[in-house]
This record gives structure tokens, sequence and C-alpha cells, in this order.
């Protein structure tokens, strides 16, 4: 290349970055969304936000789930980004109290508060003031195979008798009733905390994943009462404990179980032919007069307390909170906008699951992110023995209540 030449490549080089756009401060975020498609919409919120404010630029970091867990109160103490995505209710409440995470009340004006709801809302405030801004959710509930429902004359799961009623027609055509992958524990919460829900109820629910009740008291007895009516009439597939989450779900697939309380994450895996015939229906009711509480796990993000771009962060946290941002992020993931005012995409399953949201004011978050995470692990150990080794039951509840009073002595 001839002097010249080489001298105006330069100079055009030196125009160029002379002309773009400067970058004024960046905002740092950190995210556990590896997986392929959390990941996909997340790096489109980035482009987007950009786009949207050309003079920050995003760093977003990628994590795994279960090292992001590990990390995050690290983070929060000593090297805090300037986002972090979390949970709401307890979890988030959790770095609240100790201060790590800063107050976003400014960003929920009362058209925010409408939009997303006074349920959204109750799970990223405490002490009347907000913390975080939901973006996603997902139902819980009962996803089972209508035609093996048909053949075994099983109708509507109404009531805790039409439940029972269904295992007692599945079990007489050689089909488990209900499909569970105990091997990874957390399955079986979801049992407890929809028992304990229709049961006894949601304020009794939250008093004993806070800390505020008993094991022991009669309320969690009735909980295992009606369990033990399930084991008791082979309801559950036989060698369970011996199935991950992941592997359960063959079984299902294969029609060698009828249905599954699972989130609605368990729709990515259903193939065209199962996507036909599979349908989902609210847990039943128990208790007659007890209002229906949903599981209904919500993902949040949030600004540290240490943030170094505060400013940065309450600008990208105010873009999370728009409707089609939230409409975007959940075309991808394939979940319920926390947004009321956001579009939930054509997919029949999520079209009914906010339906079911929207009918109830009162969601749990999920055991494991509603009470404290050591005893959420020991109390799942426990019921995973429990359906098992029911006769075990006033041990396993002696343990549970144990490390309750530990861990809860100062609360």
């Amino acid at each position: 290349m001839s002097r010249s030449l080489r001298f105006a490549s330069c100079l055009a080089l030196a125009l160029a970055v002379a002309l773009a756009p400067a970058r004024a401060d960046s905002v740092t975020v950190n995210a556990d969304t590896s997986g392929a498609q959390p990941k996909a919409a997340f790096q489109d919120v980035v482009r987007q936000f950009e786009a949207a404010n050309p003079d920050t630029q995003v760093v977003l970091n990628v994590y795994d789930h279960e090292s992001y867990k590990q990390s995050l109160p690290n983070w929060l103490t000593s090297a805090p980004p300037d986002v972090v995505l979390w949970y709401t209710g307890t979890r988030m409440r959790q770095f609240v109290q100790p201060g790590l995470l800063t107050d976003v009340s400014a960003l929920w004006t009362a058209p925010m508060k409408q939009a997303f709801g006074s349920t959204a809302v109750g799970l990223v405030t405490d002490d009347g003031k907000q913390y975080a801004v939901p973006y996603t959710q997902y139902q819980y509930g009962l996803y089972y195979r209508s035609d093996i429902f048909k053949k075994a004359g099983v109708g509507p799961i109404r009531s805790w008798d039409d439940l029972v009623g269904a295992c007692d027609k599945l079990n007489a055509i050689g089909v488990a009733p209900i499909d569970i992958g105990s091997k990874d524990l957390w399955p079986t919460a979801a049992w407890f905390d929809y028992l304990d829900l229709r049961i006894n109820g949601y304020v009794a629910h939250m008093a004993l994943m806070s800390g505020k009740e008993s094991y022991l008291d009669a309320k969690v007895r009735d909980v295992f009462a009606h369990w033990k009516q399930l084991l008791d009439h082979k309801c559950f597939v036989a060698n369970h404990a011996e199935l991950s989450m992941q592997e359960s779900q063959a079984v299902l697939f294969q029609g060698r179980a009828a249905m599954m309380l699972i989130g609605n994450f368990i729709t990515e895996n259903f193939s065209p032919e199962m996507q036909e015939v599979m349908q989902f229906e609210p847990f039943p009711t128990i208790t007659p007069g007890v209002a229906d509480a949903e599981d209904s796990p919500m993902d949040s993000v949030s600004i540290p307390q240490g943030a170094k771009n505060k400013a940065g962060a309450m600008k990208f946290l105010a873009f999370m909170m728009r409707p089609d941002v939230q409409t975007m992020i959940n075309r991808y993931e394939k979940q319920i906008p926390a947004n009321s005012q956001a579009q939930v995409i054509d997919d029949r399953f999520l079209v009914e699951g906010r339906k079911l949201l929207e009918a109830s004011p009162d969601h749990a978050q999920f055991f494991d992110r509603d009470t404290n995470e050591a005893l959420a692990t020991l109390a799942m150990k426990g019921f995973q023995e429990f359906m098992v080794q029911p006769a075990r039951l006033d041990r396993i509840l002696a343990d549970i209540e144990r490390a309750r009073l530990r861990i809860y002595a100062h609360g």
C-alpha cells in the first residue's frame, strides 16, 4: 500500500471513530440466563436499550443458574454490578433487609402500579417501598394426557374426590396416575405447596413459610394426611425416587403416566403429538370456602445498593417495565409478562395461565423461594422420604421443626 493511500485509510478510520456516538457511561447487568431462549431474550433487550439510549453501553454478564445463586450474595456485598436478575417476595427481601438493594419506588408511579397489579407490586415491596421490577412469571397446575383420561373415563378434576377417584380409574387400566421425579426433591414441594394452599389457605401457608408457624401444628399434619391418601391409592409413579424431573417426563410422554403437577415450562418439551393431547387443569379445591391461591414464580430485576451507575440502572429498570419490552422477553421465554398491558403469545397454555393468575389475588412463589433456603432443602428431603416411607412422618416433621426453630430463632 502506498504511503498516501495508507494515510487516507488512517484518516478515514479516525473520522469514523470521531463521528461515532460516544458512550458516556455503561451499565453492568449480571444475569442467570444461560439457557438459549433467556440468553437471546436479554441480548435483544440490550440491543434495544442501547438503540434507545445511544450514550449508554450495557455490559451483559451471563451465568448458569446454580453458580449465579452461589455468587449473588458475594457480588452484593463486595463487587456489585449495576443491575441483577433475581426473584421477588421472600428471596428479594432477604437482600433488602440487610440494605443490599436500592429503593426503586420512584419508578412505581400510580399508572405503573395499576399496570402490574397489586399482587406483583406486593411481591417487590418491603416496608412500603419497592426494590425490584418483575418481568416474567408462569403458572403451576396439572398437565394431563386427555387421551388417557378419556380411555380411563376420567372427567375434569375439580375436587379432592375427583383427584382420588381419577387415581383409582387410571390404576384400573394399568397407567400410573401421577408422574413425579422426586430424585430432584423440588417436585415434591409443589405437592406440599398446593395441598397446604388448598387446605389451609394462603395466609396460613405464608405464615408457615416465614417461620411463624410450627410444622408440628395440626394444620400441617392435615396436609400430610391428605398426601397419605394419595399414597394409599397408589397415585404416584412407583419409582419416582429414582427419577429426575427430566427423566420423569418421558414416563408421561410415553403414556405410562397420566398427569403431572408441574410448571408451564414443561410445554417446551411437548412434541407436536403431545401438544395435541396435553391439557391443563388448575389444582383442585380441597377445603370448601378456602380461596384458591396459585404457585406462580416471578422473576425480577433489581439495583444493588453499591451499584456504581444507579442513574443508568434506573433507566434500564424503567425500560424493563415497558409492555413492549416485556412482550418481547416473554415471547422468547414462552412465559407470562408481569405487566398486564404486555401481550401473551398465542399459546393456549399461556393464555389459560394468565386467566388463572388474573383470577387469583394470591400467588405463592414456590416452597424453596418462599421459605429459608436451608430449611427448604431439609424439608424437601423429608417430603421425598415421606413419599417412600410415610410411617416416618413423626420423625420427619420433628426434624423440620427443629430446623425451623434454629433458623428462625431471631426472626
